[in-house]
């Protein structure tokens, strides 16, 4: 069965959200249920991935569906993939959201077992995505990845850990699906979004010098909104985006074009702890 769609938009079509709980997976969930996409989202909270699902029922959209998965446990994506598809095994769209940071620091202080933790979580679980998906995404006749990168990915941030790595492992991952599965009709892209209004910068005191080190490297001044991530989602899994693929789209105000946030205040450490000079060793 040719499931395509040569409409428009994106109605009626099956997408995949994870991290869909919170935060721009929340966005991206009730943008695409907008337009009549059946959405799909899954998470490991299920409490959160509740709060998603009622939000869409609220605003009148399509339906959102949920499945509590962890993204780092193989089986639970292939099962998350199995109900996102239709009766047919067809599924349209993934939105690879999942993710985290932690452990941040300089290298010579970095603890191993959370910095592959980060790398766990944010570069396996994309990469189960991709695997488990890509037959039902073939199927689909127009199939469209969409992988969840950062600023961090190509653009230094001091002392932030793995995160930085992990997002330019899935920069690098969208690149190659794109050129390994485009004979297939199935495109891969990703989104870079600078900072964000989610749970995961909650920790950045809004007052302090690591916060003002991204306003004042961001030419439009100010920060994103989840919204402002899911529209440029919702771009590049539409028709409208058909001939894209291997791109990474920049949703930051401008951030990419100067430095990196400085990420060395909030850790507490002197300028010979920074840089290794002195006592102290990594873990």
């Amino acid at each position: 069965m040719n499931s395509r769609s040569d409409g428009p938009g994106i109605e009626g079509r099956t997408v995949l959200v994870t991290g869909g709980g919170t935060g721009i997976g929340r966005a991206c969930a009730l943008r695409l249920a907008a337009d009549g996409a059946a959405v799909t989202i899954c998470g490991r909270t299920e409490d959160r991935l509740t709060e998603t699902a009622d939000l869409a029922r609220e605003a009148g959209v399509a339906p959102v569906l949920s499945v509590v998965a962890d993204v780092t446990v193989e089986a639970d994506v292939a099962r998350a993939v199995e109900v996102a598809s239709d009766a047919d095994g067809v599924l349209h769209g993934v939105v690879a959201n999942a993710g985290g940071a932690g452990g941040i620091g300089p290298y010579h202080l970095l603890d191993a077992a959370d910095y592959l933790r980060v790398l766990t979580l944010n570069l396996m679980g994309t990469m189960h995505c991709v695997k488990h998906a890509i037959p039902a995404l073939v199927r689909s006749g127009c199939g469209s990845f969409v992988g969840m990168s950062s600023i961090a990915g190509h653009v230094t941030h001091l002392n932030f850990g793995a995160y930085p790595v992990a997002k330019a492992g899935i920069e690098a991952m969208m690149r190659n699906a794109a050129d390994d599965y485009g004979p297939a009709g199935v495109r891969f892209n990703a989104v870079q979004p600078g900072f964000t209004t989610t749970e995961l910068m909650e920790g950045i005191p809004r007052e302090g010098p690591t916060y003002a080190s991204y306003i004042t490297n961001t030419p439009m001044g100010g920060v994103a909104h989840p919204d402002d991530v899911a529209e440029a989602v919702r771009f590049l899994l539409g028709p409208e985006s058909r001939w894209i693929t291997g791109q990474m789209l920049a949703v930051d105000g401008g951030h990419h074009l100067r430095a990196g946030p400085d990420f060395r205040p909030l850790l507490g450490l002197s300028e010979d702890q920074l840089l290794g000079r002195g006592e102290g060793h990594g873990r």
